[in-house]
């Protein structure tokens, strides 16, 4: 008897906890949806890694994946284009339109050369944008988009830097990959906006 009504009081709890937490986490998650989709970009004109201008009208397109980092980064940024190497590679034959930019947000020490050797380790041609260190910052900000320098022991420097992998259609935000997000997680979100 007293293991039933242990086991009613438990589920009772449980149900008044869901009944007022559902409703806060449903808005919270609202409300992070809303504020990444209020990051719009901003106007701009930087080099890539052929000299070639590109502006905020290169990332119009069927779908443009655009991702801050950096070349001395160790782990995040590396993992990241690999997985997106695959994703590209196995949509590749779905959507030759598919572009990506990789925006160096260590402009001082990532010329357009050292961007161009770092991604030319990928089988996709991805697009390496470098630049005054000034308008890079305000395109990352326009795109939420945090970063700061680490200064470590020894003199040199890490990036601290948010690292989502961030979708455009038609050079307006639809969709964000996380570098946490698995391959087959990745796929799911391109393939819902192709």
């Amino acid at each position: 008897m007293k293991l039933k009504t242990s086991i009613i009081i438990i589920t009772g709890c449980l149900g008044i906890f869901l009944f007022i937490m559902l409703p806060i986490f449903l808005s919270i998650q609202s409300d992070k949806e809303k504020y990444v989709a209020s990051f719009k970009g901003s106007k701009f004109s930087l080099k890539d890694m052929n000299n070639n201008i590109i502006t905020d009208d290169s990332f119009n397109g069927p779908l443009t994946a655009i991702f801050f980092g950096f070349t001395h980064c160790p782990d995040i940024c590396p993992m990241t284009l690999n997985k997106m190497d695959v994703v590209f590679t196995k949509l590749n034959s779905k959507n030759k339109k598919l572009k990506l930019f990789f925006i160096s947000v260590d402009p001082e020490r990532d010329t357009p050369e050292i961007v161009k050797n770092y991604l030319s380790s990928f089988e996709n041609n991805f697009i390496g944008i470098t630049g005054e260190p000034e308008k890079i910052y305000l395109l990352s900000k326009s795109w939420g988009i945090l970063s700061q320098k680490i200064f470590l022991d020894d003199g040199e420097y890490n990036i601290d830097h948010s690292s989502p992998v961030i979708l455009l259609k038609n050079g307006k935000y639809v969709a964000r990959i996380s570098s946490k997000d698995d391959i087959k997680k990745s796929l799911k979100i391109i393939n819902k906006y192709l």
